[in-house]
């Protein structure tokens, strides 16, 4: 399965489509390159489950929490600056994942086998322009 996105004013269908085939699930990573658009899919998803935060890149913070028009949380996690998987740990991860909260991860290859078997895992591919392409592997 694939979703293309065009420019920047196809997101919103975009993460509708992203949540649509989540099925529920809330652990979602997503792959794919530096300026690949991880952040700004993300914020669409977001403003897409009703976030009334600003939705910004975790990556100094590791995780940014963000509210829900009727009190849900959102969480936003980067890993690109974690050096060793371990670190994640101290932050209190596995209360993250069993939050029952959605949780969208950045860089989720760097703890790819800390992962919870039910992570719904997405690659982003840079096309021309402002095109991406969204890519659900085969193996959620």
């Amino acid at each position: 399965m694939r979703i293309l996105i065009k420019d920047k004013k196809h997101l919103p269908a975009a993460a509708k489509k992203i949540l649509e085939l989540t099925s529920g699930k809330r652990i979602i990573a997503f792959y794919g390159s530096m300026g690949a658009g991880k952040t700004t899919i993300i914020k669409a998803v977001c403003k897409a489950l009703g976030a009334t935060d600003i939705v910004s890149s975790p990556t100094f913070t590791l995780i940014n929490e963000y509210r829900t028009s009727n009190g849900e949380s959102l969480y936003h996690i980067d890993f690109y600056r974690i050096k060793k998987k371990e670190e994640v740990f101290d932050f209190g991860i596995e209360e993250y994942f069993s939050s029952g909260s959605y949780c969208f991860m950045e860089w989720p290859e760097l703890i790819e086998d800390l992962l919870p078997p039910e992570t719904v895992r997405f690659r982003i591919e840079v096309g021309d322009n402002e095109e991406r392409t969204i890519f659900l592997p085969l193996n959620n």
